[in-house]
């Protein structure tokens, strides 16, 4: 408010973007999300001056539920924090998840020690694990979960095996299934000049993230090209025409501002040193988000 700012962006966290967007963008900013899309945001409380340029937060665990169906799991324990996101994350993952639901659970917002949790999976009767711990607390689970000697597979959307988080992982992530809407080897020029000029300006592997961040700024340049921020109006049709080349290809807006895109399935793999990930299949095609038919922009 102070700066009278045209254009927000740049919040990770769910529950941040809870607190700031819905304010922001009712005194006529423009929010443009480089990650965090919380449920809430995407259905009833959607607003013309708030784009996603990543994801609703149910997509990846979507993806997932559709490829637990396919690849014939039929018992899963599910996880997650419990704060937005981690609620939109299971609600995801069991709306396309067709087998019967083990156990699910909510642990603590920055937790680190799973034991209890690990415990429970063990005597579930389960036949996969689904987890969404991103950062820290997925770099915990996972290596108490491989230290544990549990054997029953671990599914989870691309948050728990970034590219930052599986160096620190190591060999327990390997073999892991985990759905996104980008991977470095996706096959468009786009991505293939992305991956380079990162790797040769950072000397490591792009994450999503990075890769979230790089869209949401070439869609921001695009529409500063196309009209003038002075026209709220102008500017926000040059935003919905995604006039831009995208790192995941073929790019487009839903009617709630939300992406419409492919949802693939990776391998966790190690390349020389570098643990990455390597793409194995789709879960979904040209895939929106369940909450947009309440949207009444």
């Amino acid at each position: 408010q102070s700066d009278k700012v045209d254009v927000m962006t740049g919040i990770i966290w769910s529950n941040l973007a809870m607190a700031v967007i819905p304010g922001a963008v009712a005194q006529g900013t423009i929010y443009l999300s480089p990650n965090a899309g919380p449920s809430a945001l995407a259905g009833a409380g959607c607003n013309e001056n708030y784009f996603n340029i990543a994801w609703q937060n149910d997509n990846l665990h979507e993806g997932m539920g559709a490829y637990a169906t396919t690849a014939g799991f039929k018992k899963s324990f599910i996880l997650a924090p419990n704060y937005p996101a981690g609620k939109d994350a299971l609600t995801g993952f069991k709306r396309f998840f067709k087998g019967e639901i083990a156990n699910e659970l909510y642990t603590q917002l920055g937790q680190t020690d799973y034991a209890a949790e690990i415990a429970e999976i063990r005597a579930s009767g389960a036949d996969s694990v689904f987890f969404f711990l991103p950062g820290g607390m997925g770099i915990a689970f996972m290596k108490q979960y491989a230290g544990a000697g549990v054997e029953i597979p671990l599914l989870g959307p691309a948050f728990s095996f970034d590219q930052n988080i599986l160096q620190a992982v190591g060999d327990a992530a390997l073999g892991v299934k985990n759905t996104s809407q980008w991977s470095k080897d996706l096959d468009n020029e786009t991505n293939k000049a992305f991956v380079e000029s990162y790797q040769a300006e950072y000397n490591r592997l792009p994450s999503l993230y990075s890769s979230q961040g790089f869209d949401t700024a070439n869609l921001l340049i695009s529409a500063m090209d196309a009209a003038s921020i002075s026209d709220k109006d102008a500017f926000r049709a040059a935003l919905k025409a995604a006039n831009f080349k995208s790192t995941r290809g073929d790019f487009k807006f839903g009617p709630n501002n939300h992406p419409i895109q492919d949802i693939y399935v990776r391998e966790v793999v190690k390349e020389g040193d570098v643990y990455t990930n390597k793409l194995v299949g789709v879960a979904l095609e040209d895939h929106g988000d369940a909450y947009a038919a309440d949207c009444k922009m």
